[in-house]
């Protein structure tokens, strides 16, 4: 039997999860055949600066890139760009492929992501309804966002909020429409939440909430505007739909993996089959830092932690400690940072000042801290993410003082 360290992997999906695996197995001493498999035809890039400055123009696809075109042929690395995997094989070891080929695997990692969550009411087939998820999304949306244009955001979470600062940002108009009372309902406290709600509005951009979107009106095939159902019309050259995300769990349904919100995984990525491993968007994982909690995480962060633990159970490698997780936000002038999950907090701490866009937000219970989020100040951020998921605990009150360096706080 082919051991870890000469296996074929392959590796389909070639987003942050899956161009970091193949880099980590090599890292980590992986000797043997890595094939990476891709629908896009670009090579594995950095997917925030999407919403941010690529759109302004302050990155290009080339400086995207996770990796140089070079690396790949130098570490014998196979890419397989612009390809689709239909179906996967687990008697004989093997994905097939649209064009009708198929490759082998010793371990499979399914690195797949998520979808983007579409509309679907009347109007959502007409022409400029966005989304952001690949570049060619970003090209579509930097095309609309030019000076005197109208972009339309249904959807307030972080990827509108970044879309309609970037939109100001290019001279164009921006209106955010979120069906819930608030924006950043489901990702952030009411405080952080209110904070962006007033910094936007303050920089132009218009926010309807509690607002339900009834249709999508057009003019000669293009959108033009969106209808609410209280009858209100939202005039636009543009719609960017940003109202989350669905696990891409095709493949591993389709395969009999063990699926919920996405493909159930281990602490070490593995699913129900010992062979595959699934990573990123696409797995439910548990948590350890939160008692084995399942959840899925769409950040960065965590398909980055993932595949490195994938690597290392590969090779047979001791596991690193489990990170804890963490987010982070670009909006304006405003550098969001979060580390943790506030499950079950009972009391928030807001260190800074709010009213001059320095500040945390700390989420504690009995003097731990489980969760923080911080604008525009890296140290605290620092500060939380060291001491989540610890046994320290935090003076509330010394901790409310800017004064009082956050690591003072600590009192057992």
């Amino acid at each position: 039997m082919t051991d870890g360290k000469t296996a074929r992997v392959v590796v389909v999906g070639a987003g942050h999860g899956g161009g970091n695996m193949v880099s980590f197995l090599r890292q980590a001493g992986h000797e043997g055949a890595i094939v990476l498999i891709g629908a896009e035809t670009a090579p594995p890039y950095h997917r925030p600066p999407l919403s941010k400055a690529y759109l302004k123009g302050e990155a290009t696809e080339e400086s995207l890139k996770l990796r140089a075109d070079s690396f790949y042929a130098e570490k014998n690395i196979t890419l397989r760009l612009g390809e689709t995997v239909t179906g996967i094989d687990r008697k004989n070891r093997r994905v097939l492929l649209r064009d009708g080929s198929e490759e082998a695997y010793d371990k499979l990692v399914l690195a797949t992501g998520s979808t983007p969550r579409r509309l679907t009411i009347p109007g959502s087939d007409l022409a400029g309804i966005l989304e952001l998820r690949h570049l060619d999304d970003a090209e579509a949306l930097k095309a609309a966002i030019g000076p005197a244009q109208r972009l339309a955001v249904i959807g307030g979470g972080y990827i509108g909020l970044e879309a309609a600062a970037s939109a100001i940002s290019l001279g164009a108009s921006a209106t955010i429409i979120e069906r819930e009372s608030r924006i950043l309902a489901r990702v952030a406290c009411e405080q952080l939440a209110s904070f962006f709600d007033g910094y936007h509005r303050a920089k132009g951009v218009e926010i309807i909430t509690g607002a339900h979107v009834e249709r999508l009106e057009g003019k000669h095939g293009r959108i033009s505007a969106v209808v609410l159902a209280d009858g209100r019309s939202i005039p636009c050259d543009a719609a960017l739909v940003g109202i989350g995300g669905i696990p891409s769990d095709e493949l591993g349904r389709a395969a009999g993996l063990d699926c919920e919100n996405g493909i159930v995984v281990d602490e070490n990525a593995r699913t129900s089959d010992p062979d595959i491993y699934a990573i990123g968007d696409v797995a439910w994982r548990p948590m350890p830092l939160y008692g084995g909690r399942m959840f899925r995480l769409e950040s960065v962060p965590n398909a980055i932690e993932q595949a490195r633990r994938v690597a290392h159970d590969i090779l047979g490698l001791p596991q690193p400690a489990h990170e804890v997780p963490w987010f982070w936000s670009d909006q304006f002038d405003l550098k969001l940072q979060i580390a943790g999950v506030p499950f079950d907090a009972e009391q928030l701490i807001v260190r800074g000042a709010p009213d001059q866009g320095r500040f945390a937000i700390f989420h504690l219970r009995d003097g731990h801290v489980l969760a923080v989020e911080a604008v525009n100040s890296a140290k605290d951020f620092l500060f939380g993410r060291s001491v989540v998921g610890t046994d320290k605990r935090v003076d509330p009150v010394r901790l409310a003082d800017p004064e009082v360096p956050a690591k003072e706080t600590v009192i057992g």
